[in-house]
């Protein structure tokens, strides 16, 4: 069977409703809907279906710097500038539930895989991990010696990794909650870090302007990137595990392919600089937002292969290795490239596993409706404690009044 013709990406959308810089974007598991936050303190929620209103969602009391949906799509977490993280079931509604979850500013907020718990990174230089169900705190990796601005679990959950101001990443067993390992060769802060689809391997991005991807096996730098002329601030990594998309300060988003060691293209569409990037599940669009205020959706068409219908079913995890077995080590230190399309791209089809679409519909929905009666119960139990609260202090002012009225 022959591959697929290429096509370069191209802009399919862009949103406004953000009225200052877009920090972040996540798209949800079936890419019906897509998350962004914004230094105006507001998350929205954006319908990928034409036509459709987008949910704004007011709470945060200053800026939003992170979000990211459940594994199942039904909760939705926000992390902020005014310490807290709130869960969100990302309907009309939009009812949440929030904590105080550090001491400074939440930088960085990611569910793990199974949904059961996720982890946040924060100005006060700790790495946290946190119970879904009720945001019981778990643990706290402090280790880091300045700000931490990104923390990921592995796609298995056994792993964290965290990127931070003090110009190194950190590797942590989750198990035994030790650091595993430092990765110290970043010449600046290091602004972000995700791990490849198949766990094996890291990147990380800096304001150094580079982007390094290592073995976390082995602990080797495989590859390392100096193609922006400006700081990069987010990475996401194609589900294929075949291509990375890094944004940048230089206002410009660049596509990799890894398993080539080479640009294919430099996609210039906000104005300013370009502070957050991602992938949707499938890999046929990715999102990105700027200080523009803008949220652009972008169709892929470089890898027309669909990966929604290879990840809905189980599969062992993509593999960095290619024919010869391994990712193939690049230093790539070349001048940013100004043009548009770079060069194009062939993918090789995948055959997903069959499983009965059926059953792994119904599993999806079960879950998914487990968290949202989890996060409901939550938030009634949080209205009850107010209520209680409030039942107090009416009967408080009644004594005094009582007291007073008392000759």
């Amino acid at each position: 069977m022959a591959a697929p013709c290429a096509e370069d990406p191209s802009l399919e959308r862009h949103f406004k409703g953000h009225r200052d810089a877009v920090t972040c974007v996540d798209f949800s598991i079936n890419t019906k809907q897509l998350a962004s936050g914004s230094m105006d303190s507001c998350l929205m929620v954006w319908h990928m279906k034409p036509q459709s209103r987008a949910y704004r969602f007011t709470g945060h009391k200053d800026a939003i710097t992170c979000v990211n949906f459940s594994p199942s799509g039904h909760l939705l977490a926000s992390g902020s500038r005014d310490k807290t993280v709130r869960i969100w079931v990302p309907n009309v509604k939009g009812e949440s539930t929030a904590f105080r979850a550090h001491t400074a500013t939440v930088r960085s907020v990611h569910f793990c895989s199974d949904g059961q718990s996720f982890v946040t990174a924060s100005d006060d230089k700790t790495v946290k991990v946190w119970a879904t169900h009720r945001q019981k705190f778990l643990f706290s990796l402090s280790q880091h010696i300045n700000w931490v601005r990104c923390a990921k679990f592995s796609p298995d959950g056994r792993l964290i990794v965290s990127a931070s101001d003090d110009k190194t990443v950190k590797l942590w067993d989750k198990s035994s909650r030790e650091c595993v390992h430092s990765y110290c060769e970043h010449g600046g802060f290091v602004t972000y870090v995700d791990f490849h689809p198949s766990g094996t391997c890291i990147a990380a991005a800096g304001m150094d302007n580079t982007v390094k991807v290592w073995d976390v096996r082995t602990h080797r730098l495989l590859q390392h990137y100096h193609l922006h002329s400006a700081a990069v601030n987010g990475l996401s990594f194609h589900p294929s595990g075949d291509y990375l998309i890094t944004a940048s300060s230089d206002s410009t988003l660049k596509i990799l392919d890894l398993m080539e060691g080479r640009l294919l293209y430099t996609l210039h569409g906000h104005q300013g600089p370009a502070t957050t990037v991602a992938f949707s599940r499938t890999g046929e669009y990715f999102a990105s937002g700027g200080s523009d205020e803008q949220v652009m959706v972008w169709k892929s068409n470089f890898d027309t292969i669909d990966h929604g219908e290879v990840m809905k079913v189980s599969r062992p995890p993509a593999t960095l290795a290619s024919s010869t077995g391994n990712l193939p080590e690049v230093d790539f230190p070349g001048p940013p490239g100004r043009g548009r399309s770079v060069e194009s791209v062939q993918s090789q089809p995948q055959e997903p596993v069959s499983v009965p679409q059926t059953l792994t519909s119904t599993l999806e929905h079960i879950v998914g409706q487990l968290d949202v009666l989890t996060q409901t119960v939550s938030i009634l139990e949080q209205r009850l404690t107010l209520t209680e609260d409030k039942l107090k202090q009416c009967l408080e002012n009644q004594q005094l009044i009582m007291q007073r009225a008392t000759p």
